[in-house]
């Protein structure tokens, strides 16, 4: 699968379909309608690891990649995409099942959480394209990266709602158990994450660490503070998100490597779990459409673009960005990520809750990812054409004198990321800025001449 979605996924960019559409085909051949070599329920345990191990990698993964900068300089916009557009948005939804499904309360409002949250599975594609306006790109990087931090809670207070010590009537429980989900767990998470950036720090200081290891630390610190969160009896979700915004807002130099494996990682997890579930779960979304389901989800696919169309008002953007941001909602994986957690935790009702989930989801798959598709823009821009490439190569110090020594004009560029270029005290002398998210609208507005060397510097 991992050999399969690699070949495939270059021609997927080129026709600019979403990658989550080349994994339910994946999954839909493998599965008992195609090859017949996977068939896994909702209860099977193999399953229920592989969501487990994708949603911590990816609430830890968004978590850590986070920039405070970034966030205290688009505060307002965060507020309202976090606020009204997430929370509002999963209210809304709640409120349309529990009057038109005929939901429990507390399972209107775990479905509602589930169905606002964005995908950045599905996004991931459109933020990479040039043409896309610099507002929409941190408005949607943004949502798609934090909106489940938000809406997770929503879930797993409407699953401790749902056991069968509250609904007993043993309403003296409610108050250890929001203790354990919202003090232990964040509280396990943010100190694994405090000692874990600590003793990197410390040990590479002096003994030194290898790189590729220093990758590997990532996915370490995400695992053991799901598992002592767990251990204490909170959520290992909680605790694995938490430990990633510690991380996040501490001044520690970190290499780019240790996020990118963890990234990496997540979306070797998340392949596996959509392709689990493009063999035969998803399609259980097909079995619950009625006029009902039909309206709730055309409500669950509205509301976030209603709720969004009057919050963002008060920011003046420009009429391209806002439309592109009130417009991209997919729904996928993280909807599909958050409803499963009923579902494994025995929840009355869970299967229920996945199917109108999926359902929505295809119908999201469907609606967005063919716009995403359609919109205008060059085809085949996902990625240079290989005459870029052909002068792309590695030089020394002594090798760049001797280019500046040269009659040709030589540009030294700065392509590091933003938190390394802002971390780090060694800058490259005379080097001009490109950061590496949008180079070449960066060199349009230097107005860098076409025909100097560039000669990039990264560390």
């Amino acid at each position: 699968m991992i050999i399969a979605a690699t070949l495939l996924s270059g021609a997927a960019e080129r026709l600019r379909l979403p990658q989550v559409v080349l994994f339910l085909a994946m999954g839909l051949a493998l599965g008992p309608h195609g090859l017949g070599l996977i068939d896994l329920g909702l209860g099977a345990p193999v399953f229920q690891a592989i969501a487990t191990l994708g949603l911590v990698l990816v609430l830890f993964t968004d978590a850590v990649s986070v920039d405070p900068d970034e966030l205290r300089t688009h505060r307002r916009l965060a507020l309202l995409l976090l606020g009204p557009g997430a929370l509002a948005t999963a209210a809304v939804v709640g409120l349309t099942g529990w009057a038109l499904l005929g939901l429990a309360p507390a399972s209107a409002a775990i479905l509602g959480a589930a169905l606002a949250s964005t995908d950045p599975v599905l996004l991931r594609g459109l933020l990479k394209r040039s043409d896309v306006p610099r507002a929409a790109r941190h408005a949607l990087g943004i949502e798609s990266g934090l909106n489940d931090l938000v809406l997770l809670p929503v879930v797993l207070v409407g699953i401790a709602i749902l056991t069968p010590r509250w609904a007993a009537g043993e309403e003296s429980a409610w108050v250890p158990r929001a203790l354990e989900l919202f003090v232990l767990g964040p509280g396990a998470g943010a100190l694994v994450g405090a000692a874990g950036v600590r003793m990197l720090v410390v040990v590479r200081r002096r003994l030194g660490m290898r790189r590729d290891y220093e990758s590997l630390y990532a996915i370490g610190l995400a695992l053991v503070a799901y598992a002592a969160a767990e251990a204490l009896g909170g959520s290992g979700f909680l605790a694995a998100a938490a430990a990633g915004i510690t991380i996040a807002i501490t001044d520690a130099e970190l290499c780019d490597c240790f996020l990118d494996f963890g990234q990496a990682a997540a979306e070797v997890f998340l392949l596996f779990t959509f392709v689990a579930l493009g063999s035969s779960l998803i399609w259980t979304g097909l079995e619950v459409v009625t006029w009902r389901t039909l309206a709730f989800a055309a409500v669950a696919l509205g509301a976030r673009s209603a709720v969004l169309a009057v919050a963002l008002v008060p920011l003046h953007l420009d009429r391209p960005s806002r439309q592109l941001i009130v417009w991209s909602g997919p729904r996928g994986l993280s909807t599909l990520l958050l409803v499963l957690l009923p579902v494994f935790a025995g929840t009355p009702g869970g299967a229920q809750l996945f199917a109108v989930a999926a359902c929505v989801v295809l119908l999201s798959v469907i609606l967005h990812g063919g716009a995403m598709a359609l919109l205008p823009g060059a085809a085949g821009e996902a990625g240079p054409p290989a005459s870029a490439h052909r002068s792309a190569e590695r030089i020394t110090i002594a090798e760049l004198r001797a280019l500046l020594a040269g009659p040709d004009p030589v540009r030294v560029v700065d392509v590091r990321t933003e938190r390394t270029y802002r971390r780090s005290p060694t800058q490259a002398a005379g080097a001009i800025r490109l950061p590496p998210e949008a180079p070449a609208e960066r060199a349009a507005e230097l107005a860098l001449p076409r025909n100097d060397w560039l000669v990039a510097y990264c560390t």
